[in-house]
């Protein structure tokens, strides 16, 4: 198995214009981005299911003060779901791949979160 390098899970903002560096683009959001054409996002892949919960998404907020909370909550509902994750790990061991969401915050954000539990941190 092995771990995934770092190097290889990317995160950025899905309004931001696709790169050749991208590697495969899997959009992380539950919910399409507003004014995103599917054409302009360039996405390989749209992983619903590895998105959080509608309920962990309207508790959070975008609030930074919960994000630790959230980071736990999600971690937590995505050992839930242990194939999806697997699947994203192979993909990440496999080429570089870059996780894309549509927050503001670019800190702050579940492609963030993600991004830390696939490398174990």
């Amino acid at each position: 198995m092995g771990r995934v390098p770092a190097a290889n899970i990317r995160i950025k903002r899905i309004y931001e214009p696709p790169a050749p560096t991208d590697g495969r683009r899997l959009l992380v959001d539950r919910l399409w981005p507003r004014g995103v054409s599917k054409q302009a996002a360039a996405v390989d892949d749209w992983l619903k299911d590895i998105a959080p919960s509608a309920e962990l998404r309207t508790w959070f907020a975008h609030d930074p003060a919960r994000w630790e909370g959230f980071q736990k909550r999600y971690a937590d509902e995505l050992r839930a779901r242990p194939q999806a994750l697997a699947e994203l790990r192979r993909l990440a061991r496999e080429r570089p791949v870059t996780l894309l969401y549509g927050a503001h915050d670019s800190v702050h954000n579940n492609a963030a979160a993600l991004r830390r539990i696939l490398l174990g941190r």
